[in-house]
């Protein structure tokens, strides 16, 4: 017998629909394989958005702690484009002279988003 294919996006709709059907949450987390918890999350993302709440959401962070501010970002490109032989150390001087009051990462280890610079 081949599987039975499904999405989640369908048997969230599905536990939803016997839900609004009079069924108890208890019964139906335990059909469809999930804690109440989870049961109760669920029911009420499609009270509060209707059917776009039961779609996937995204798992990204909505922001990073520790990410390199986008400001400081610019001025290490600004100077690596002015100076492509400098490595991390050097960038750093000059960037400690430029804004001295200015908090700046640990350099090692550190990317910048271009194809200027790999590790920082």
């Amino acid at each position: 017998m081949p599987w039975k294919e499904c999405n989640a996006m369908d048997e969230r709709l599905r536990f939803v629909a016997k839900l609004l059907d009079g069924e108890k949450m208890a019964v139906m987390c335990r059909e469809f394989g999930i804690s109440r918890k989870t049961g109760y999350k669920i029911f009420n993302r499609y009270k509060d958005f209707g059917i776009r709440g039961l779609e996937d959401r995204a798992r990204s962070p909505y922001r990073h702690p520790n990410k390199t501010p986008f400001q400081i970002e610019k001025a290490i490109l600004r100077i690596k484009q002015e100076h492509p032989s400098w490595g991390a150390p050097k960038i750093r001087d000059k960037l400690i002279k430029e804004y001295p009051v200015m908090v700046l990462p640990h350099f090692h280890g550190h990317s910048v988003k271009s194809s200027l610079i790999g590790h920082l």
